[in-house]
């Protein structure tokens, strides 16, 4: 039996991740779940599968160059680094929200009626097909957290972040100006892995899909 590991990302995603992983009866060992821990490889009660923790924003690549057989992670992740060498296997239904278009509450969110706009956003390649399929010209900033500061620094006009309440643009003044993607956590698979391991990834994925 071959051994299959899942990477699994930090942060928001997680800790929906956590009893949906129970329901599943998949259950990681304490260490998981421990801050503290240098571990870098958790097991999990099933014998042939170990999980790696990993930042959300690496999880597809990690699983592109194999260097996880599976992965979790949010459709924009999914969409931002698109690749013939993974595959959407199921859609988990968890980890909602949306990735959308947000400006400050002083400015024209009509961005048509700017000359050039300047977007800030960690998904550039969304973010260019977002504008190119509008047929309108936009510069991006690309920066990894903390998207709201960029208008407040005049570093852009808006921005592209995933938006779950909206709490966080009002406190920051933004309005959301349009929807792009409605995102949802999905399990991934590398297309090798696939072939050389399909047995031992389709058990994985059946108890994925268990109704329970």
């Amino acid at each position: 039996m071959k051994n299959i590991i899942l990477a699994i990302p930090k942060g928001r995603i997680l800790k929906e991740l956590r009893p949906f992983l129970a329901k599943k009866n998949i259950i990681l060992e304490d260490d998981f779940f421990n801050e503290n821990s240098r571990k870098l490889i958790f097991k999990t009660n099933i014998d042939n599968l170990e999980v790696v923790k990993v930042r959300s924003f690496d999880v597809a690549n990690i699983v592109k160059f194999g260097g996880a057989d599976i992965g979790i992670c949010g459709s924009d992740v999914i969409q931002e680094f698109l690749s013939p060498e993974f595959y959407s296997i199921v859609d988990l239904k968890i980890g909602k929200c949306r990735l959308s278009l947000a400006h400050p509450s002083n400015i024209d969110g009509n961005f048509a009626n700017h000359q050039k706009i300047t977007v800030a956003t960690k998904y550039l390649n969304i973010s260019q097909k977002y504008f190119d399929n509008l047929g309108y010209q936009a510069d991006f900033i690309k920066l990894n957290g903390s998207i709201e500061i960029a208008t407040k620094l005049k570093l852009c006009d808006f921005i592209i972040d995933l938006v779950s309440s909206g709490a966080t643009l009002i406190e920051n003044q933004m309005i959301e100006s349009s929807k792009i993607l409605d995102v949802s956590s999905f399990l991934i698979a590398n297309r090798n892995s696939l072939k050389v391991k399909n047995s031992e990834i389709y058990n994985i994925i059946k108890i994925f899909n268990l109704e329970k």
